[in-house]
């Protein structure tokens, strides 16, 4: 019987899958991501302020105490949710007072994260997340998945996949919060409008007083390429087309329209539109300056962006595949584009540039590539107007520059630039080596919280490491600068042993060795004109035997039309006729073009067969082949040589000496390349010369031992600026300069600081007082809490810079100037404003004071020394005023 009834079931079942089929569930479920994130987005309001209630009603705990209701509020609900802690994981009975919108503000305003957007049956308290924020943040390679796992080990409990994601939409959320409340304390603080934190980026080099004295290349920043930090792009498995060739799967990315907070970053339209395909109509009637000077190409004949195997797997492999950002002197994070499946391409450099440029107007910019990149921009069709309003000067980093080409380090090269002081223009490269470790985070992250957790651990940067390193590089730069001073008695013997008057001497010295190799990159003008006019007197010679014999030819006599051998005498008749037309055009043209170069070079008698200017200059044309081989080795070998005496420098570290060696080496191809077309060339000539080994090439140490420079167009073995003496103090010479463009560089950015510092902090506690007087202290709170972050680094800044003032030749101000822009610029305080009760307003010397080192203990970022306690109390009273 059951069988048969499961029989008749079947049948049921079958007829009626016949009748409808079965239904097809063709959802992917892409979208839940875009699902959750808009739940959320319409509840971030409420939540932002019950987040800023939370943390004005917690003020005095801090994060070591979650919030209690007050007794008077009105309880509408209770939630029972599980709340995940730091050292412990429980049910909780949340209750829902009166006034929350929403269940998610509820618990935000008890110090719960929940975890979803609607009836969360689970929450994670703020203090878990900040813990866990802090953490990564101070070292990125922390992903999610690790502290997730220990939160399980400290709480007894097995890791589970859904852990993860529970904690991930969290923290998203509880960024998401943090971004809110910045903004509106942003907004409270007239700090809302378009680039506001790219023109206040960094206080020394942007916080401009009245009455400084002007200062050539007036801002300076660094731009760079980094691969490390790529995506993988999640593609469906790959398909092969009909020829059999695999082919990119489709993208099974989910739906999400976020975009990572603040303005660090430029969209990709922004940056497409400086691509090749966005130019085609800009370029149409464009005139480029015909006035850019050729300065040799660097080293970019050993720049590529990527190679194309290496594209095509990027393009297949990654979405991101790398970030391109700009930043200051000071390390100051100004703006950053991702590069998208490519390597360092022009369009991401321009990009960029524009912005940069419309925004802080003149600036030097430093690229590893900066001599081809200042070409490009220069030819530009729409950058190139707007870099020359600005004057923007494109530079080479001093690192990477001696890769380049020695003709071009004496143009773009950091040391050789007028008003570049000492920087070296290779921040980026140290940046990169701290933001490398987000790699371990972000490769396999959507596209949004890759470029969150990079804008979130830039604002760190510049707030936790440029900010409180800022006074300590500012007086390592200024000691570095003072050292390099005291080297000037030094120079002063030398330059009396050399037989050397002044030190102008070594500008010309420089413009002499300028010269020298730009000479050898081409044949001289004059030269070349007249073997050009000799070959055409050649060529005229043979035109004019040419034309004459076929004047002299005979045209055959043309029978009758009614004779059969007609038609083929009249054809030759033709051809030879035409011949001799053509001979005769060829021979005008020649003879023009004679005429010509007699003229340019002012020819008296036209040369003939036998004169002397006719022998010389047969000889030249002989000789060219090998004078040409000889300029191209000569410029190797010398630019070589100059590099090496570099190596040898005392103040060259070890990180150069490896990187100019390295570079050398790849140089060596070309040198061994010239080598072979010399020895070919010198082989031809007669009698033939001895041919060169490229271990004579590699014994040559300096310019005397190179007897091959006999033969050359100009013998410079005996120039003073060719010597190894007269090279070392040459390059002393410029970093005396560059030493005292430094220090008047700091004389700037010092009382920029010390200002910035006082006005800042005048200003925030002005705006707490007025928040507070409008009825509004938990806004007031937050704005304390911004004070905080800034001010807890000023007692050290004021102790760095006091020792720093007490430096013989020490030159710079610590009083007080009054900043350009007068948005920091505060009323004077009126008598109300004591009657007010302000929330805790603590000034920098109230902070927590971090506790005392054991005797005995070295802290290696201490460089107080003996500092005078007087001293640094003067400077807090005359410096920064500060009323509480």
């Amino acid at each position: 019987m059951e069988n048969e009834e499961q029989t008749l079931l079947e049948k049921m079942c079958s007829h009626h899958q016949k009748l409808w089929g079965s239904k097809r569930d063709n959802r992917t479920r892409r979208d839940r991501t875009q699902i959750l994130v808009d739940a959320f987005a319409a509840q971030m309001g409420p939540m932002t302020s019950a987040y800023i209630d939370w943390q004005h009603d917690t003020k005095e705990d801090g994060l070591g105490k979650l919030f209690n209701h007050a007794e008077a509020a009105v309880v509408e609900d209770i939630e029972n949710v599980y709340v995940v802690d730091l050292f412990s994981a429980y049910y909780s009975k949340v209750p829902i007072v009166e006034g929350d919108t929403y269940i998610a503000s509820a618990l935000v305003r008890q110090g719960l994260i929940p975890c979803a957007a609607y009836r969360s049956t689970v929450a994670i308290t703020v203090r878990t997340l900040e813990v866990f924020r802090s953490l990564q943040l101070r070292c990125p390679r922390l992903g999610i998945q690790a502290f997730v796992r220990a939160l399980c080990d400290i709480h007894g409990a097995a890791p589970r996949p859904y852990l993860t994601t529970q904690f991930s939409v969290a923290f998203d959320v509880y960024l998401a919060i943090r971004a809110k409340a910045h903004a509106r304390v942003q907004t409270a603080l007239g700090r809302d409008t378009p680039n506001w934190r790219l023109e206040n980026a960094c206080p020394a080099c942007m916080y401009k007083l009245e009455n400084e004295t002007p200062i050539p290349l007036p801002f300076l920043a660094t731009i760079d390429g980094n691969n490390s930090l790529k995506r993988f792009w999640r593609r469906e498995r790959e398909e092969f087309d009909a020829g059999g060739k695999a082919v990119p799967g489709a993208s099974k990315e989910r739906l999400d329209n976020r975009v990572a907070p603040g303005d660090y970053y430029l969209s990709r339209e922004d940056v497409d539109k400086w691509s090749k395909e966005g130019l085609e109509d800009l370029m149409r009637g464009f005139v480029p300056d015909s006035e850019v000077e050729d300065e040799g190409e660097g080293g970019t004949e050993r720049w590529q962006n990527m190679k194309e195997d290496a594209t095509a797997r990027a393009y297949g492999m990654y979405d991101e595949t790398g970030i391109f950002p700009a930043l200051c002197r000071h390390g100051f994070v100004l703006v950053v584009v991702d590069m998208i499946k490519s390597g360092e391409l022009a369009k991401y450099g321009f990009a960029v540039t524009a912005h940069l440029v419309r925004v802080l107007g003149e600036l030097g910019l430093g690229y590893d590539i900066g001599c081809k990149f200042g070409k490009m921009v220069r030819m530009h069709p729409a950058l190139s107007k707007l870099a020359a309003d600005n004057n923007l000067r494109a530079l080479v980093g001093a690192f990477h520059g001696h890769a380049h080409n020695r003709r071009c380090q004496l143009s773009n090269l950091a040391t050789y630039v007028s008003g570049m002081g000492l920087e070296d223009l290779e921040g980026c490269e140290s940046y990169f080596s701290k933001s490398n470790a987000l790699a371990a985070t972000t490769r396999y992250a959507t596209a949004f919280h890759r470029q969150q957790a990079i804008t979130t651990y830039m604002k760190h940067t510049d707030t936790a490491d440029a900010y409180q390193g800022l006074s300590l590089l500012l007086a390592n730069k200024y000691r570095r600068a003072l050292k390099i001073k005291a080297s000037l008695p030094l120079l002063r013997q030398t330059m009396a042993s050399m037989g050397v008057a002044t030190r102008s001497v070594f500008e010309d010295w420089l413009e002499k060795e300028k010269t020298y190799l730009a000479s050898l990159t081409k044949e001289p003008e004059h030269e070349t004109l007249q073997m050009e006019y000799y070959q055409k007197l050649v060529n005229l010679h043979d035109h004019e035997e040419r034309l004459n014999q076929m004047n002299g030819v005979e045209t055959p006599f043309i029978p009758a039309p009614q004779d059969t051998t007609y038609a083929q005498a009249a054809a030759q008749t033709r051809r030879i006729e035409t011949q001799r037309r053509h001979a005769g055009e060829v021979h005008t043209k020649t003879l023009a073009a004679v005429q010509d170069l007699e003229i340019r070079l002012g020819v008296g008698p036209r040369w003939v067969p036998g004169d002397k200017e006719w022998e010389d200059t047969a000889a030249m044309v002989t000789n060219r082949r090998y004078q040409r081989a000889l300029d191209e080795l000569e410029g190797l070998v010398v630019a070589r040589m100059f590099e090496l005496s570099k190596v040898n420098m005392s103040d060259t570290g070890y990180k150069l000496r490896k990187h100019i060696a390295k570079a050398l080496q790849a140089r060596s191809k070309g040198v061994k390349s010239a080598l072979d077309t010399y020895n070919t060339a010198a082989a031809a000539l007669s009698p033939p010369r001895t041919p060169l080994t490229w271990d004579q090439i590699v014994d040559y140490a300096f310019l005397a031992d190179f007897d091959l420079l006999r033969e050359g167009r100009e013998d410079i073995r005996e120039e003073p600026w060719a010597q190894p003496g007269g090279r070392l103090a040459m390059d002393q010479h410029f970093k005396l300069l560059r030493a005292d463009e430094e220090i008047a560089r700091l004389n700037l950015e010092i009382p920029r600081f010390v200002t910035y510092m006082a006005d800042e902090e005048e200003f925030l506690i002005h705006h707490e007082l007025r928040l507070c007087n409008e009825g509004n202290p938990t806004l007031a709170h937050q704005v304390w809490l911004q004070r905080r972050d800034r001010s807890r680094f000023n007692i050290q800044h004021l102790e760095r810079l006091v020792k720093l003032s007490k430096e013989p030749g020490f030159t710079a101000s610590l009083i007080r100037g009054i900043s350009v822009n007068k948005d920091r610029h505060v009323p004077p305080p009126s008598p109300d404003d004591n009657d007010i009760e302000m929330p805790d307003v603590q000034a920098p010397e109230d902070a927590p004071i971090a506790p005392p080192h054991e005797e005995g203990g070295v802290d290696p970022d201490d460089d107080r020394g003996d500092v005078d306690v007087d001293a640094v109390a003067d400077a807090l009273e005359h410096i920064l005023r500060i009323t509480t």
